[in-house]
């Protein structure tokens, strides 16, 4: 039997309530890896027509985590971002995306953005799930069609992303 939107929305806001912490979001990512295994739930929610590339599939009224659904029909290279006062849940559906962590070399103000370099690269494959706290930086990078769940804290439509730029695409 599938695992339906419903379940896991009802699923990851016991698991919020029940640890808002690191706990949490820990739980959470086992849901999530759950539902990118779940043919019937990608086949039904991931499909192109309903992801362009981006979605938001559920919204919690009372925590206000969103439950989004993404696309990817076409090689994308995401540049070093991180999700501003929000946190992130990123789980793979169907196939790879190579992720880059990214640290801070120097840290921007108002005008100038903050400078960052490469520190850690790895691939997501199909049923994992990684946490991105808040403030974490992060670039993905897809080559083939990608299907990914993405939990977001807080709907990231809303949210003001901080001003990241590569270290070398600066100084290069």
């Amino acid at each position: 039997m599938t695992y339906t939107l419903e379940q896991l929305s009802s699923d990851i806001k016991a698991a919020l309530t029940a640890d808002p912490g690191p706990g949490g979001k820990e739980a959470v990512c086992k849901l999530v890896s759950k539902v990118c295994l779940d043919k019937e739930f990608i086949a039904q929610h991931l499909t192109p027509e309903n992801c362009k590339p981006r979605r938001v599939l559920y919204e919690d009224p009372d925590l206000g985590f969103c439950v989004c659904g993404h696309v990817y029909m076409k090689p994308a290279h995401g540049e070093p971002h991180d999700h501003g006062s929000s946190w992130a849940i990123y789980g793979l559906a169907e196939g790879d995306t190579e992720m880059t962590d990214w640290k801070v070399v120097r840290k921007g103000d108002g005008t100038n953005p903050t400078l960052v370099e490469p520190e850690k690269v790895y691939t997501l494959r199909p049923g994992d799930a990684h946490f991105y706290d808040v403030h974490v930086i992060h670039s993905p990078n897809r080559d083939t069609v990608t299907k990914l769940v993405r939990i977001e804290g807080s709907n990231l439509d809303r949210i003001k992303r901080s001003n990241i730029k590569a270290a070398s695409k600066v100084t290069a």
